[in-house]
């Protein structure tokens, strides 16, 4: 919380915390945006840290007296989503605190410039073009700060002076308040004091992703201490981001970093070498520089990232960290052609695989199923672009030239072609990237899960450039950072030196990245857990993994049937082999992944037999992967689902054609808690499609889960829930049939019952008249009004609404008082605004009865 005390993570937490009046007024005013993204709008509520942090921000401006106008350094850890914090800092001091504020935001690259002058445009916070209120030099900052403007944006070298010489004064405004990105970087030591001259009565507030480390002292003399902290470890634990993993693969040409010296280090820790400081890298570290770049290294280097790349657990997209711009095109090259290399070599093995065939030909062998993978593979890598992104410079074609690469394709492709965005969309196959200083800091790609670091790096630019794998994405596990040069010992130093300040500062364990061995670990304590968990249920994980033909296909149902004890145990076990799987995928290519093959997949087919067991999953996928774990030799006929060849959609289950006695029979001399598990599945998924299709049978899904919840409870034994789900099953088979004996279909049965229940006092005369109404309602409705999109309209949202108000009003009798006729209006307005989307399309012109197996 705000007090820096450690609270209990629960829904408890959660509503009180929240719905604490003055709290959940606070968030609904200040800390809401909608912003224009490639997906579209979206609207964005602010995380919690963001919350305690904007509101230390605003304290401390609150307090710009005492403090003198160094209202702190916000470190938020990258990826936390610190680009918004400035913007809810802006607004809520603009709503709340009185005075005339301006906000000076300040950055030290061109790109990041543009960029957080997009993310408050996006907002709608900036309304004024870019031109505008971005200054052009000193003179014209002079001008903005006179005028009246409620953002500024400037480059930290509009700050520049010559040598000795003073910084003229701009403003003595005492309401202007200096938002600076990453504030400790080398150009603000330069040019902190010429902003606090220029600018002597404003405020200063300083946002970074990196910690201020000890020595940056003129930092906390401009910007004061820390006055917010959300550290690597605190964003982790909230899942805000992802962990990170290194892995150590410096090629057997050994390159220590003794071989590297500071000077070489300082130099690359310009994140934008120009060209000048290139010729001198390369003159001036000539021996270091020719370690790095030498051409038999590099061919290692680029063998091993296809091999490690393609060899991922998780296939996000990548970017190649070179040491200059010549090494990034070079490393291009070779990694492409060891890439094209792969692509024959697969091919000549695909070309070369044995046919198999087999008894049961519904099911796929290992061969068939290695030949898909290779296949698989094969369409990736052809379809899989990459590219070199790199800062123009004059002169570089010549000088590209000089070195025998002809660097004219690489730059029209640039210029040609929106590289940043397609590389942002998960969806592109622009998959990796070699980079040597463009998009290392201030770019956020989520689906970038791996960095390939072969440059010497230390410090703050070290610690922004593997964040770019550290962004949450789909079911993305984890960012890992590939090691080519032994950057990680720098970090440890950087690491060693953080300044702790008065507001505190990173501790022990604060480390942003772990090494792979940690995983690896992690994983054999998973897999130990998981094997104890079984074994107390009565299976041996070993035992099963000896097995063969139909031993292994009895022990298989045994260990299902023992974890299916109780719905927690359930849980509990798909939850660690969910996790085991993850793991198992993060340490992808190690070879330390083939000690726990084998056991990964066996829990990986006993959490898919379970849940083979919910008729939403294609059982045919799970039983192949079972059918991988036999013998060759032994017949599959026991693994045989009927109409498994089928196509998920027309495998679709009918509760009226349950053989209900033979379902007893079944119960009664088998897996009772497996039985009830297959039934239980069955019944929610056509209790919850009933319910979609029509609200009135809420009161079936209510009853379902009442009747689920008392067995977990205990208050049923198997034989006891048996029956109740029997019972239900037989109820629900009714109440499906029901629209036939109303001689309606399922969807006139919806309005029907919408205008009927509770149930009403009516004649037989009367009900047949409310019946032809809804018929004709809803034909009306369907033929004149509901037009495509016709929710996102005012004027045809308003047209539905009015027919249905005056057809209510023709058909329905005079039994239907005032209060329940508007009653009956709104209820119907609201189903068919839930399940009408128009033109057609409905929630009755979709296949609900999804894949369910035969119970």
């Amino acid at each position: 919380n705000d007090e820096g005390e450690e609270g209990v993570v629960s829904l408890e937490t959660m509503l009180r915390g929240t719905c604490d009046k003055k709290r959940l007024l606070d968030l609904v005013e200040n800390f809401v945006l909608f912003a224009d993204t490639q997906g579209g709008t979206q609207k964005l509520l602010a995380k919690n840290h963001q919350f305690l942090g904007v509101n230390s921000a605003v304290a401390a401006v609150g307090n710009i007296r005492e403090n003198q106008g160094r209202l702190g350094v916000f470190w938020h850890t990258q990826g936390s989503g610190k680009s918004y914090s400035m913007v809810f800092f802006a607004q809520k001091v603009l709503r709340s605190l009185p005075g005339n504020w301006t906000f000076l935001i300040v950055t030290d690259r061109q790109e990041l410039d543009g960029q957080i002058y997009k993310n408050f445009a996006g907002c709608g916070v900036v309304t004024e073009e870019e031109k505008r209120i971005h200054a052009r030099s000193g003179e014209h900052l002079r001008e903005l700060l006179q005028e009246d403007h409620r953002y500024v944006f400037t480059l930290i070298q509009k700050f520049r002076t010559d040598k000795g010489a003073a910084y003229p004064l701009l403003s003595e405004r005492s309401d202007i308040i200096v938002i600076t990105d990453e504030a400790h970087r080398s150009q603000y030591d330069i040019f902190a004091l010429n902003m606090r001259n220029a600018l002597p009565n404003a405020a200063f507030i300083g946002f970074t992703g990196t910690p201020l480390m000890a020595g940056e002292e003129l930092t906390r003399k401009v910007f004061g201490d820390y006055v917010s902290i959300y550290n690597f470890r605190q964003s982790v634990d909230d899942g805000a981001t992802v962990p990170l993993f290194y892995e150590n693969r410096i090629p057997e040409l050994q390159l220590t970093n003794e071989n590297l010296n500071e000077e070489m280090e300082a130099l690359l820790e310009e994140a934008e070498l120009d060209e000048a400081q290139e010729r001198r890298l390369e003159r001036e570290f000539a021996r270091e520089y020719h370690l790095i770049t030498r051409d038999e290294r590099l061919e290692r280097v680029a063998q091993d990232v296809v091999s490690h790349f393609l060899g991922r657990g998780q296939m996000g997209k990548g970017m190649f960290i070179a040491i200059d711009k010549l090494t990034a095109v070079r490393m291009f090259e070779k990694v492409r052609a060891y890439w094209q290399r792969e692509i024959l070599h697969l091919e000549d093995e695909l070309s070369v695989a044995p046919v198999e065939t087999h008894c049961n030909a519904s099911l796929p062998t290992n061969a068939s199923l290695r030949n898909v993978t290779i296949r698989e593979k094969l369409e990736f890598m052809r379809k899989a672009d990459m590219a070199v992104v790199v800062s123009q410079s004059q002169n570089e074609l010549e000088l590209f030239r000089e070195k025998g690469i002809d660097f004219k394709p690489h730059r029209l492709r640039m210029i040609r072609e929106d590289l940043e965005k397609k590389f942002k969309n998960p969806d592109d196959p622009f998959c990796l990237v070699f980079v040597c200083a463009m998009w290392i800091t201030g770019f956020d790609v989520p689906s970038c899960n791996t960095i390939y670091l072969d440059k010497p790096m230390k410090n703050h630019t070290l610690m922004q450039t593997i964040a770019r794998a550290n962004r949450v994405f789909r079911d993305k596990v984890n960012g890992v950072i590939v090691d080519y040069v032994g950057v990680f010992r720098n970090l440890q130093k950087a690491l060693a030196v953080y300044g702790t300040g008065s507001g505190g500062g990173a501790g022990e364990g604060e480390c942003p990245v772990q090494a792979k061995a940690f995983l690896v670990a992690k994983l054999r304590e998973k897999i130990a857990e998981t094997e104890e968990f079984c074994r107390l249920r009565g299976s041996d994980l070993h035992v099963i993994q000896a097995a063969s033909g139909f031993d292994l296909v009895k022990l298989l149902d045994d260990a299902v049937e023992g974890i299916l004890v109780s719905v927690e145990s359930k849980r509990t076990f798909l939850a660690l082999a969910a996790l085991v799987n993850r793991l198992f995928k993060a340490i992808l290519p190690d070879p330390a992944a083939g000690e726990f093959g084998s056991l990964r997949k066996l829990i990986t087919v006993i959490a898919e037999k379970i849940c083979s067991l919910d008729p939403e999953v294609d059982i045919s996928e799970v039983m192949a992967k079972v059918e991988t774990l036999l013998d060759d030799s032994v017949a599959a006929e026991a693994y045989v689902i009927a109409n498994a060849d089928k196509p998920v959609w027309e495998r679709q289950h009918d509760l009226s054609k349950i053989d209900f006695e033979a379902l007893r029979k079944r119960f009664e001399g088998g897996r009772k808690r497996t039985e009830i598990e297959r039934l239980r599945a069955a019944l929610e998924l056509k209790v919850r499609e009933l319910a979609t299709l029509n609200r009135t049978r809420l009161d079936y899904l209510e009853r379902f889960q009442r009747l689920i919840a008392a067995y977990n409870s205990g208050a049923y034994n198997v034989e006891a829930m048996f029956a109740e789900l029997m019972r239900f099953a037989e109820a629900l088979n009714a109440e499906e049939r029901r629209h036939m004996t109303e001689n309606l279909t399922e969807e006139e049965l919806a309005l029907f019952d919408l205008l009927t229940k509770p149930e009403m006092e009516l004649t037989v005369q009367d009900r047949d008249q409310v019946k032809q109404g809804a018929k004709t309602l809803l034909e009306r409705l369907k033929q004149e009004k509901l037009v495509i999109d016709w929710r996102k309209r005012e004027q045809t949202r308003a047209a539905v609404r009015q027919m249905i108000e005056m057809a209510l009003d023709e058909f329905l009798p005079r039994t239907y008082i005032k209060e329940i006729y508007e009653q009956k209006c709104e209820r119907v307005y609201q189903h068919v605004y839930d399940a009408y989307a128009g033109q057609g399309r409905s929630v009755y012109g979709q296949q609900f009865n999804k894949s369910c197996q035969e119970v």
